[in-house]
């Protein structure tokens, strides 16, 4: 059952749920494991033409956020970094020259929820003056509808990082239907969809995770990520604990199947084993961070670009 579900992923075949199930309950320990993980990275290697991407991210605040989602250390009610603030105009602009010298191939401006959108807008306006056309830019944002997606296409943001969490409208205060009308704004204006399934601990369900992994695929999702939950004290999931990181490379694995994505595939945070499973791109986080109690997570959680462009070209990914 296992070969023939492969054989279809590698003949193109858009696989079903009951494929995507089959393929999440193999044991990780059993000789379908290394199978399935081979596919996936024979898959992206062919498709990609073994091309490695280095993504950079901002989080550009770090401040109570009204949305408090359980798993996210900003939530207003469960706030657990050491500090508040928001970044000046000038330091953004001078990570952002950074980033451009180091040859990434996405940038990333996010913030919390509650971030004026207008002064949002402008930074990022400004932003685009600083990146080069072959770079993308790209918004981890709040909802919106499609006339702030044609606003942000109109300053020149080419994408957006967009998703609807497990058990949304559950474990966070965000309708359900509030998420999927935002992803119906991005893909009616034409920009490009970054999607994860995520926040993934223990108690989700594969049928839970099967239904992102579809989700994505149904709306033409270009760049795919799966996340594990990071356990953060203080927060109201902190004792549900965590997956392995064998686990969330087999979830990875069977998303880049699933999910054909048309570009790149991510495991995060950084987990070096999902790079011989599909993943073909990598994340350097700086500012604030949902899964750090530093807020400057370049200094806690988050990796640097040069020590993302090791891990890449370690396991002979091209970087270009």
């Amino acid at each position: 059952m296992i070969s023939k579900i492969l054989e279809k992923a590698r003949k193109g075949i858009t696989l079903s749920k009951r494929d995507a199930l089959t393929l999440l309950e193999v044991d990780q320990a059993s000789p379908l494991f290394y199978e399935l993980i081979a596919t996936a990275n024979e898959l992206t290697r062919k498709t990609y033409h073994n091309q490695g991407y280095v993504f950079a991210q901002i989080g550009l605040n770090a401040e109570p956020c009204s949305k408090n989602c359980k798993f996210c250390s900003l939530g207003s009610t469960h706030y657990a970094v050491d500090c508040e603030w928001k970044k000046s105009e000038e330091a953004i602009q001078q990570e952002i020259q950074q980033f451009v010298e180091s040859g990434v191939h996405d940038i990333f401006l996010m913030i919390t929820a509650d971030y004026d959108l207008e002064a949002f807008l402008d930074i990022v306006s400004q932003a685009r003056q600083l990146i080069p056309e072959h770079i993308r830019l790209v918004v981890n944002m709040g909802d919106f509808d499609r006339d702030i997606g044609r606003r942000l296409k109109k300053i020149g943001v080419t994408g957006v990082y967009h998703i609807h969490r497990l058990r949304e409208g559950i474990d966070t205060d965000i309708l359900p239907e509030v998420r999927i009308a935002t992803l119906d704004a991005i893909k009616e204006v034409g920009l490009e969809l970054y999607y994860c399934v995520e926040p993934i601990g223990p108690e989700h369900t594969y049928d839970e995770i099967a239904d992102e992994m579809i989700r994505a695929r149904d709306y033409g999702v270009s760049v795919m990520a799966v996340m594990r939950r990071v356990p953060i004290a203080g927060t109201p999931l902190y004792d549900k604990g965590q997956i392995t990181s064998l686990e969330l490379t087999k979830i990875a694995a069977v998303a880049r199947l699933v999910s054909e994505p048309t570009r790149a595939m991510n495991a995060h945070e950084v987990t070096p084993m999902s790079l011989i499973a599909g993943v073909n791109q990598l994340y350097g986080e700086y500012g604030a961070n949902p899964r750090d109690i530093h807020t400057h997570t370049e200094e806690g959680r988050g990796y640097s670009i040069n020590q993302i462009k090791v891990l890449l070209t370690d396991a002979e990914y091209q970087i270009s």
